[in-house]
């Protein structure tokens, strides 16, 4: 499977992670594959209709839920639940510890460039802000970081602190990994505030709401582009 997004900016047919239809989707009334009572000398499957064997797969209204089940546990396959079919959130924690990987991977990188370019925030001799240098250094940090960001999830959904504490970043209608311009616009909406005005504030607003938000765990990122963070373990 290819790793280079669609130009259309749409995740592949074949992703291997898109959500999949529940296995009697489309085959109608779960009553329709019984015979009809009165319609001949065979009473219905299982004995009687009634009780626990009473319709394939057992009681739709138990434990086992429709035919095929929910792989992950997640909610099962009820209409209106984007879950469905879906690995179960990432816990808030393990989200905080994969982004501060991130930004320190990410920020040595700024680093090394504002030294470069000389545009660093302080100046070397009276530690004063100098606003030109703040706004260099801004300007160079929410590039990288939205960069990072959109390439690496726009491809596999993970950005490295993700992939390596076992998450990834889907679609929450249906998924897939994000496209480029959802993942663009989830990026922006973290990193362009983190960068220029308020970064420790923003991200702790913004990363944070995972920890309250409910039944999704999204960050106000995750809400601007309808995406979620799941479990890969």
């Amino acid at each position: 499977m290819s790793t280079e997004p669609p130009g259309s900016g749409q995740p592949p047919e074949d992703d291997p992670f898109r959500k999949q239809p529940p296995p009697d989707e489309g085959s109608g009334s779960p009553y329709d594959a019984q015979p009809p009572y009165g319609s001949g000398p065979q009473p219905p499957p299982g004995g009687d209709p009634y009780g626990s064997g009473g319709r394939q797969g057992g009681d739709p209204y138990g434990s086992g839920g429709p035919r095929g089940g929910d792989p992950y546990g997640s909610g099962g396959h009820y209409p209106g639940d984007p879950l469905a079919g879906m690995p179960p959130p990432a816990p808030s924690g393990k989200r905080t510890l994969a982004r501060i990987i991130d930004m320190i991977m990410v920020g040595i990188v700024v680093w090394l460039l504002t030294l470069a370019f000389n545009v660093h925030e302080y100046s070397i001799d009276d530690d004063n802000i100098e606003f030109g240098k703040s706004f260099g250094q801004s300007l160079i940090a929410a590039v990288l970081y939205i960069a990072y960001d959109t390439v690496m999830i726009s491809r596999t959904g993970q950005t490295l602190g993700k992939k390596w504490l076992g998450m990834r970043v889907a679609g929450l209608d249906d998924g897939a990994t994000p496209s480029v311009q959802t993942t663009l616009i989830r990026s922006a909406v973290l990193w362009i505030p983190f960068a220029f005005c308020c970064a420790c504030v923003w991200t702790a607003i913004s990363g944070g709401w995972s920890y309250f938000d409910k039944p999704y765990k999204q960050g106000l990122h995750d809400k601007a582009a309808k995406t979620v963070v799941v479990s890969t373990d």
